[in-house]
C-alpha cells in the first residue's frame, strides 16, 4: 500500500489539466517558476510543485 503522491507536475501534467499545447504547458511553467523565484525558492526547470500550480489555477 505504498501509494505515490505526486509533488510536481511536469509539461505533460500541465498540458493535460490545462487541455494546452505542451510548448505552452512549458511556458506556463517557466512564468511560474520565475515567480516562484522572485519568492526566494528553489526551482526544477520543466516542472512546478503541485501546490503552487493549484493555488494559480482554478481546474
Amino acid at each position: 500500500m505504498n501509494e505515490t503522491i505526486k509533488k510536481f507536475y511536469n509539461a505533460d501534467d500541465v498540458s493535460n489539466i490545462l487541455v494546452i499545447s505542451k510548448s505552452a504547458a512549458y511556458k506556463a511553467i517557466r512564468k511560474l517558476n520565475e515567480e516562484l523565484k522572485v519568492k526566494g525558492y528553489f526551482t526544477i526547470s520543466g516542472k512546478v510543485p503541485v501546490k503552487y500550480f493549484e493555488e494559480k489555477f482554478y481546474c
